[in-house]
């Protein structure tokens, strides 16, 4: 899960947690970002995880290591816990445990190697936590730092976007698109035409006393990625050019856009005039 703080990735994935604890599961919370038990736990409750699951440390675990050994000895521990569900929040705060960069393949790929893959191999789906970068052209691409981050997914990378801001008391929304689905599983109910497909929509409920119900909107049928629907005035204005542009490259050196920008429109304007001989850069 990544995307911009406060956009709802951690609450994406407590309500997975809450769901697995109400199924006789296990949990393991790893908070490397600060968020703190008495949070943690309160939204636990909200969502609907049983107080006694919580209360058992066979069924739930929360830890806010402090440093690298007392995070190496949490994994040691989980590898005969067998955790249904492991959250590790964030990666940002995970590299720095190891003296590593998010910026450098091979410092990501040992902390991958020593954290995120043992709990895979004990059982659990892993869910973790990450930022997006600052860039505005990055962004497009997916995580903050290195490429090896995108190739280390054995499964589904999720683009969070806060669709309605989540507020104490009221819920909140995301949009969840698929920035990689290595075997294809949630893809292929996805509508296609998008880079980055529409999975649904994350729904947060609030009611009174405190009590959260949530649920993920399934697409409707051509539902698009917001982020990816091109305005008609952009799609306009890539069909005004003459000659017409053969590439993304080409209509972006011309019209003085952005590259996503660029792409939205050209993708658009392919799929309406019936340009689809048009190469891609």
């Amino acid at each position: 899960m990544f995307g911009d703080p406060e956009g709802g990735k951690t609450w994406v994935c407590l309500a997975a947690a809450a769901e697995a604890l109400q199924s006789d599961g296990r949990v393991l919370v790893v908070d490397l970002d600060h968020n703190g038990a008495a949070a943690t736990i309160a939204r636990l409750v909200a969502l609907g995880a049983p107080s006694d699951a919580l209360r058992d440390r066979g069924r739930f675990l929360f830890t806010a290591p402090e440093d690298r050994v007392e995070l190496m000895t949490v994994i040691e521990d989980a590898r005969g816990w067998f955790p249904t569900i492991a959250v590790v929040d964030s990666i940002g705060e995970l590299l720095p445990l190891f003296g590593s960069s998010s910026n450098s393949a091979d410092e990501f790929t040992i902390a991958h190697s020593r954290v995120l893959k043992p709990l895979a191999k004990a059982g659990a789906a892993v869910l973790a936590v990450d930022h997006l970068a600052k860039g505005f052209e990055s962004r497009s691409f997916g995580p903050s730092g290195t490429g090896a981050k995108r190739r280390a997914i054995g499964g589904v990378s999720l683009r969070v976007k806060v669709k309605d801001q989540f507020t104490p008391g009221k819920g909140g929304s995301a949009v969840l698109t698929i920035n990689k689905d290595r075997h294809g599983g949630l893809r292929q109910y996805c509508p296609t035409g998008d880079r980055e497909p529409l999975a649904g929509t994350f729904v947060l409920h609030a009611f009174d006393g405190g009590v959260l119900e949530w649920e993920v909107k399934p697409p409707a049928d051509g539902e698009r990625n917001p982020d990816e629907a091109a305005p008609a005035n952009d799609v306009e204005e890539i069909a005004a050019l003459d000659p017409p542009p053969r590439t993304v490259d080409d209509a972006r050196e011309r019209l003085r856009w952005n590259k996503q920008r660029t792409a939205n429109a050209m993708r658009e304007w392919r799929k309406t005039l019936g340009n689809s001989g048009s190469e891609e850069p």
